[in-house]
């Protein structure tokens, strides 16, 4: 299969990145506050395939020294396909001049680690769904 990537957000359908974020277990909003936060983003991905969105991701930054990646998912049936890989590859493409965090959904470090991201030994959060980022085991 040939996908295709965009870095525009003009044509994406929102509630397809609602309801893949749903599916694959992380943290989800209305489809309109998710356009919001990939169009206030300084960087966006979407990979197609034909016209079905099967992955996406985004990072916010300061194009200076610090980047933050958020929202990068991959459809469940297309995953282990190279469609991860590709969107933060574009991601850290962009933000190369930068440090780059993220929250890698558990189980999910060694991908990132592939990608030469490398675990934190601090780190602090503040959630507005503490007890729910208890549960999930990003907080203690």
């Amino acid at each position: 299969m040939d996908f295709r990537v965009s870095f525009d957000c003009s044509a994406v359908n929102w509630e397809t990145v609602s309801s893949t974020l749903k599916r694959v277990g992380m943290a989800y909003h209305e489809p309109d506050v998710h356009r919001k936060a990939f169009e206030n983003s300084h960087t966006t991905v979407f990979v197609y395939d034909g016209d079905r969105l099967v992955g996406f991701g985004r990072a916010i930054s300061d194009d200076a020294y610090q980047a933050a990646v958020y929202d990068m998912a991959v459809v469940p049936e297309y995953q282990r396909r190279g469609i991860g890989t590709t969107i933060m590859e574009h991601i850290l493409t962009r933000v190369r001049q930068c440090n780059v965090i993220l929250y890698a959904g558990v189980g999910k470090e060694p991908f990132y680690e592939k990608m030469g991201l490398r675990r934190m030994k601090t780190g602090m959060a503040l959630f507005k769904n503490a007890d729910e980022m208890h549960e999930k085991g990003f907080t203690y």
